[in-house]
């Protein structure tokens, strides 16, 4: 049995994780540190950057620790999408907190493009809409915001990057400034049919060039950790960004394969091949992953809110002591089907892309309480989920590819069987649970193992894909859908429209 293992970073938006996998893509050994959110102004939120990276560096010394590190062929890194950080090259100190993929404060800004006529052109060009959601606004109002950032911008003082490049910077001791396709699409800075920085786009938002990371494959070689990180120097070999990772995880590799995953905020891909996709539904076009030169192409829709209204019930309103518990309380939910729980904290995502959308509990009655709001938040994402699935079918049927015939799911919320039956139930598609659940992780693996020679390629990984459970529907389609009705009227309420 090959005794290689991979040592893969998971940092995501509530928390930061290690996970050991053998050579046979199973994981061995896991560490997790919960992230402190910050949250400045109204829709605004922030992450400490040297938070995550003592997390980070936390979180593999625990998993390394009684480990062989000879043994470790190679480290890959998956990360919350989106999220921008600016540092000086020269300390290596970020110039401001990062500030997160959920983060609003850019709203008027991008109104103020849409005036100008600017969406559709960036559209062209990145396959994304125009929204604060990405990080070309995000450091465009750090550029134009924090005194003296620009000059020293300019200069070639300061370095951007999402998550993955302020990863791999730290990690190299400051030797490698890169980021791989898929984290680079996701700037809306990036060609996504050139896969290069697009300098229109750069003019457009101000921003030097210089500041920019080489943008990379998502397997091969991008540098070597610092020597005394890790009691010698590992060489990192794979990065993706979360979603793209949980596609690959998921073994999403032929057109019209779709995943959907639920930790924070819920994605929900569809790989289209190797020719950039156009949604006409409000969905983004993105890059699924770029091996030895050639590209792979997906579209995604966005859900800022899914496993974010489990945590609001447990801390902010208080009616769980821990995430897991809700599943007992949505069960013992009266018949309520006219409450619905619109959970747009931050704004809508797709197909909606309302930043000004804020959230709202509708229909309640007296006889309502804890147990039916906690089965109409569980609801709200499995109708987001609806949307999404709705969307992606009509951007399938217009190049004549078939609309999905089951959903992957993945991520922490899917241990909820509860949840899982009911997504079923609503979105009227089998829901298909693999045996590990801890995706994005497994498909960082993938993309390390591949470059390190432990897989093959993606027929060798699409064959270790294993199915633990598949949730069928049971909801008869005319309450299905009388209910989706529901969920559509609240959603309009919300946006006032």
């Amino acid at each position: 049995m090959d005794p290689r293992i991979l040592l893969i970073i998971d940092q995501g938006t509530t928390s930061t994780r290690a996970v050991i996998f053998d050579a046979a893509g199973m994981p061995q050994a896991f560490h997790a540190i919960d992230l402190g959110q910050i949250y400045p102004a109204n829709g605004w939120v922030e992450h400490d950057p040297e938070e995550i990276w003592s997390a980070t560096l936390a979180c593999c010394r625990e998993v390394l620790r009684g480990v062989d590190v000879s043994t470790v062929a190679g480290l890959g890194i998956t990360n919350q999408r989106e999220t921008t950080l600016v540092w000086d090259r020269r300390t290596g100190k970020a110039v401001h907190n990062a500030i997160v993929w959920q983060d609003r404060r850019t709203s008027e800004r991008c109104r103020a493009l849409h005036s100008a006529g600017i969406g559709g052109e960036i559209t062209a060009r990145t396959g994304l809409l125009l929204d604060p959601y990405f990080s070309a606004t995000k450091l465009e109002w750090l550029l134009e915001t924090l005194p003296g950032v620009r000059s020293e911008a300019e200069q070639g003082h300061l370095a951007f990057g999402t998550v993955d490049s302020w990863l791999l910077w730290k990690l190299t001791g400051g030797k490698v400034h890169a980021t791989d396709a898929t984290n680079a699409s996701r700037t809306m800075l990036l060609n996504l049919k050139s896969l290069a920085w697009d300098q229109d786009l750069l003019m457009l938002f101000n921003i030097p060039r210089a500041m920019l990371p080489e943008v990379c494959d998502s397997a091969g070689l991008f540098g070597w950790t610092a020597p005394d990180l890790f009691g010698r120097a590992l060489p990192i070999l794979g990065v993706a960004g979360d979603q793209q990772a949980a596609a690959i995880g998921q073994a999403c590799f032929n057109p019209g394969d779709v995943k959907s995953t639920y930790g924070t905020g819920c994605f929900a891909l569809v790989h289209t091949g190797p020719v950039p996709p156009v949604s006409q539904n409000r969905l983004l076009a993105t890059c699924a992953s770029r091996l030895h030169g050639k590209p792979q192409y997906a579209i995604e829709g966005s859900i800022f809110v899914a496993g974010a209204v489990v945590q609001w019930l447990r801390d902010s309103l208080g009616i769980i002591g821990q995430a897991g518990e809700i599943e007992a309380l949505a069960q013992k939910a009266g018949d309520a089907d006219g409450l619905y729980f619109v959970p747009a904290f931050t704004g809508l995502g797709a197909p909606y892309w309302d930043p000004d959308a804020r959230g709202a509990i509708l229909g309640l009655t007296r006889d309502a309480g804890a147990a039916e709001i906690a089965r109409a938040a569980l609801d709200a994402v499995c109708f987001e989920t609806r949307d999404l699935l709705e969307a992606m079918a009509k951007d399938m049927a217009s190049v004549r590819m078939g609309a999905p015939k089951a959903l992957k799911v993945d991520g922490g919320m899917v241990r909820n069987d509860w949840f899982c039956q009911r997504l079923a139930d609503l979105t009227g598609l089998p829901v298909e649970r693999p045996q590990v659940t801890e995706t994005t992780a497994m498909g960082a693996a993938y993309l390390a193992g591949l470059a390190a020679g432990i897989f093959q390629d993606t027929a060798d990984i699409a064959g270790r894909w294993k199915l633990e459970r598949r949730f069928e529907p049971t909801l008869p389609e005319a309450c299905r859908d009388v209910l989706y009705q529901g969920w559509s009227a609240a959603v309009a309420r919300v946006r006032g429209v």
